[in-house]
C-alpha cells in the first residue's frame, strides 16, 4: 500500500500561488517527496491522492517534458508517480491513474456511476434480431463464443454460461476507472467508463465509451486518430486506427482495424484484420481478413478466411426481417464481387467465385470450388487441394501470428489436414460415390444441394480426396513410428496402440480449436451440471484439449487406418506399414507435382501481359523476371521441390528401418 500524508501549509501556499484551487485542501493527500512546483493551474475536488513528480518524458523530436499537472480539473482521483497531465479541456473524474502516464490535450475523462467497462455487453452476432447474442467479457475466447452462440438447442447450458459471465461482470464492476502504468493519452476527445490497461497508447481518438482496453507490457494496444468505439472490449496487441467505428464489438488479440472500417454487433478473434469495409453481426473467427471497400461481411461465421474486394452476403429476404445466417468453414476465400445469399454453409478451404442464391450446404465437400454458372452454382469437389494458394495460406498463418501476450485467449490449430477436415473428406467420398450409383457413372451432370457437379469434376474429386486420405493417414503413421527402431511386429503393434486416449468418432472445429466432439460434449455437460462454474476453468479445458491434440489425433487416425486399409490392430505387420508408406509417398509426390504445376501457371506468357512497357517480348520477359523473379528461384517453388525430396527421403528411411522386421514371424 502507498503511504500518503496531508499537504503542509507551505505546499498549499505554493499550490495556490501556482493557480491551483480546492474547496477543502484536507481532501488532498500526497506521497513523501511531493513537490508542489510541478502542479499548476489545476482545480481539485473530491478525494485526491497525488504521487511524486521527479522525472522527465523524452518526446519525439527531442523535446523533454517534466512530470506534473498543468491546466486541469481533477475530481476524486488517485494519480501515480511521474505522471504528466495537462490541457484537460473539461475534467478528469473517478480514475486511478498509474505511474509514468502521459495525458495531454484531453476533453473529458470520467467514470459515471457503477460500470462493468464493457463486460456483459450484448452483441447480437449472426442474427441481427437476437437469439444468438454473446455477452462479451475480458476473457472471451472464440471457442466459448462459438458454443454460446450456436448451442441454443441446449438451453440449460446457455443459462449456465450466462451465469458464469454475469459472475465475472459483477466481480469486475466498479464506480472507479483505472489507467494503468505507462499509458499515453493525447489529443483525445471523450472517454467515459473505460478501463485502460498498461502501456496503452491512445492518440487522437474521438470517442471511447463503456469499454475495456486490455493492453499490457507484453503486447500494448494502440487506439489512433478519429476512432469512435462504444460498448466494446479490445484485447492485447490490437490496433484500432484510421477513423474506424466500432459499436458493441469484441476485438480479440493482435487484431488490426483500420482505414475507416465500421463494425457493429460483431466479434473479431485473434489476428483478424478489417480495413475499408463493413461488418454487421459478424462472427470473425481467427484470421478473418477483409481489406477492401464495398466489402460487407454480415451475419456470417468465418475463420482463416480472406474476403475478396466487393464480397457480400445477404441475411434479409424482405419477409420476416434480417434473420438468416451462414457459416463458411475454416480456410475459405471469396473472389472479387462474390455474393452468397444466406442461409448457406460452405465447406472448409473452399473458394467462392461469383454469386450464389441456392442456400446450399457443401460442408461435407471440403477443398471445393463454388463457381457461378448460368445463374446457378457449379461445384468442383476437392479441386482446391491442388491449388498453390491453399498450401501458401496454410503456411503463412502460423508465421503471421502477431500475439505476444503469453496469456493467449484463443487456442488456434493451424493444421490444413486434421481429423476434422479428413472426416469431411470421407463424407465427401461417400456423397460422390452415392451420386455415381444413383445417377450412373456415365451421367454428364449430377445434382447435390442445388449445385451442379459435372462428371469430370466428380471423378477428379474422388481422385483428389483419395490422395489426401492417403497423405493424412500416412503422415500420422510415419509420425507415430519416427525415431523408433523395432525388432518385431509385436513392438510395432505396441507403438501403434492408441491406448485409451479419446479421439474416436466425430471431431469439431470450434472456431480455431480442433478437438474430439466427445470431449467438447463432456465439457458442456460439466457446465450444465454446475461442476464447472468459472471462465478460467472453461478456458483451461480448451487449453488442455489444444495441448493434447496430437495424442488424440493419433487415436482417430489409427482407427481410420484400420478401417480404410482393412487391417486389424492385433495382426498388423511391418509389411502392412510399408504398403501404407508407399501409398503415402505416391500421394505426397502426386499432390506436390499438381501444386508445382499450378504455381508454374503464374509464370506463363499470359501472366507477363503488362510487363515490359514499350518493349518487345524479350523485354517483357526480362521485366517480368526482374519484378517477379525466375520460376525456378521462387521461394515457394523451391520449397515445394524440397518438400518432394524430403518426403521421399522420410518414407524411404522408415521403409528401410522397418523392413528389418519382415523376416520375423509372430
Amino acid at each position: 500500500m502507498h503511504t500518503y500524508r496531508s499537504l503542509t501549509l507551505q505546499e498549499i501556499d505554493q499550490l495556490e500561488k501556482n493557480g491551483c484551487s480546492c474547496s477543502d485542501w484536507r481532501s488532498v493527500s500526497v506521497k513523501n517527496g511531493f513537490n508542489p512546483i510541478y502542479v499548476r493551474n489545476t482545480q481539485f475536488s473530491g478525494k485526491i491522492n497525488l504521487g511524486i513528480f521527479e522525472s522527465e518524458f523524452a518526446l519525439a523530436g527531442g523535446l523533454k517534458k517534466h512530470a506534473g499537472i498543468d491546466s486541469a480539473v481533477i475530481h476524486n482521483c488517485t494519480i501515480g508517480d511521474n505522471v504528466v497531465i495537462e490541457k484537460v479541456q473539461n475534467y478528469i473524474a473517478n480514475y486511478t491513474i498509474g505511474d509514468n502516464c502521459f495525458i495531454q490535450n484531453v476533453d473529458v475523462l470520467l467514470v459515471d456511476g457503477m460500470t462493468t467497462f464493457g463486460n456483459g455487453v450484448q452483441v447480437n452476432v449472426l442474427n441481427e434480431t437476437g437469439g444468438r447474442e454473446v455477452h462479451i467479457n475480458d476473457k472471451l475466447s472464440a471457442h466459448f463464443a462459438y458454443i454460446y452462440s450456436l448451442y441454443r438447442h441446449r438451453p440449460k447450458l446457455i443459462e449456465r454460461m450466462k451465469a458464469i459471465i454475469d459472475f465475472y461482470c459483477d466481480k469486475h464492476a466498479s464506480d472507479r476507472g483505472t489507467i494503468e502504468n505507462d499509458c499515453m493519452i493525447v489529443n483525445v476527445g471523450y472517454i467515459k467508463n473505460v478501463r485502460i490497461g498498461p502501456y496503452c497508447k491512445i492518440a487522437g481518438a474521438m470517442k471511447l465509451k463503456n469499454g475495456s482496453i486490455n493492453s499490457n507490457k507484453h503486447d500494448p494496444v494502440y487506439i489512433g486518430r478519429n476512432v469512435i468505439a462504444e460498448d466494446f472490449i479490445i484485447s492485447s496487441g490490437s490496433t484500432i486506427d484510421g477513423g474506424s467505428i466500432i459499436s458493441r464489438c469484441f476485438i480479440g488479440q493482435a487484431c488490426h482495424i483500420d482505414h475507416g472500417y465500421s463494425a457493429s454487433d460483431s466479434l473479431f478473434f485473434s489476428n483478424c484484420q478489417g480495413e475499408n469495409g463493413e461488418a454487421c453481426a459478424l462472427f470473425a473467427g481467427p484470421y478473418t481478413v477483409t481489406h477492401h471497400k464495398s466489402t460487407l461481411l454480415i451475419a456470417g461465421m468465418f475463420s482463416f478466411m480472406n474476403a475478396g474486394s466487393g464480397s457480400n452476403q445477404s441475411n434479409h429476404m424482405y419477409k420476416l426481417g434480417p434473420i438468416h445466417q451462414g457459416i463458411i468453414e475454416r480456410g475459405a476465400k471469396t473472389t472479387s464481387n462474390s455474393y452468397v445469399l444466406w442461409p448457406a454453409k460452405v465447406g472448409a478451404f473452399s473458394l467462392i467465385l461469383g454469386r450464389h442464391y441456392q442456400h446450399s450446404d457443401t460442408s461435407n465437400l471440403p477443398f471445393s470450388y463454388l463457381v457461378e454458372k448460368d445463374n446457378g452454382t457449379q461445384l468442383a469437389p476437392g479441386v482446391n487441394l491442388r491449388s498453390v494458394g491453399t498450401i501458401r495460406d496454410a503456411k503463412k498463418w502460423p508465421e503471421r501470428d502477431k500475439r505476444k501476450d503469453p496469456d493467449k485467449l484463443d487456442c488456434i490449430n493451424f493444421n490444413l489436414l486434421s481429423p476434422y477436415t479428413i472426416q469431411k473428406v470421407f463424407a465427401g467420398v461417400k456423397i460422390l460415390k452415392n451420386l455415381q450409383e444413383t445417377a450412373g457413372e456415365t451421367s454428364e451432370i449430377y445434382t447435390f444441394q442445388s449445385c451442379i457437379i459435372t462428371n469430370s469434376s466428380l471423378k477428379r474429386g474422388l481422385q483428389l480426396y483419395e490422395i489426401i486420405i492417403h497423405k493424412f493417414l500416412g503422415n500420422s503413421i510415419i509420425k507415430r513410428l519416427e525415431h523408433t527402431r523395432f525388432k518385431s511386429n509385436e513392438e510395432i503393434r505396441e507403438r501403434l496402440d492408441a491406448g485409451t486416449t479419446p479421439g474416436v468418432g466425430e471431431w469439431v472445429d470450434i472456431s480455431g480449436l480442433i478437438a474430439p466432439k466427445s470431449e467438447i460434449d463432456d465439457l458442456l455437460c460439466k457446465i450444465e451440471s454446475g461442476e464447472i462454474t468459472k471462465l478460467k476453468e472453461i478456458n483451461h479445458v480448451f487449453g488442455k484439449l489444444h495441448e493434447e491434440y496430437y495424442v488424440n489425433e493419433w487415436t482417430w487416425a489409427w482407427n481410420k487406418i484400420q478401417s480404410f486399409y482393412q487391417l486389424q490392430a492385433d495382426t498388423i505387420t511391418a509389411t502392412d506399414v510399408i504398403a501404407i508408406v508407399q501409398k503415402w509417398k505416391e500421394s505426397v509426390v502426386s499432390l506436390d507435382e499438381m501444386i508445382y504445376s499450378d504455381a508454374k501457371k503464374e509464370f506463363s506468357l499470359s501472366f507477363k501481359t503488362g510487363f515490359g512497357a514499350d518493349g518487345n517480348i524479350q523485354d517483357r520477359a526480362m521485366d517480368f523476371e526482374y519484378v517477379r523473379g525466375a520460376f525456378d528461384k521462387n521461394p515457394f517453388v523451391m520449397a515445394t521441390l524440397k518438400h518432394i525430396e524430403d518426403k521421399k527421403a522420410l518414407g524411404d528411411e522408415l521403409i528401410e528401418r522397418i523392413s528389418k522386421v519382415i523376416p520375423l514371424r509372430f
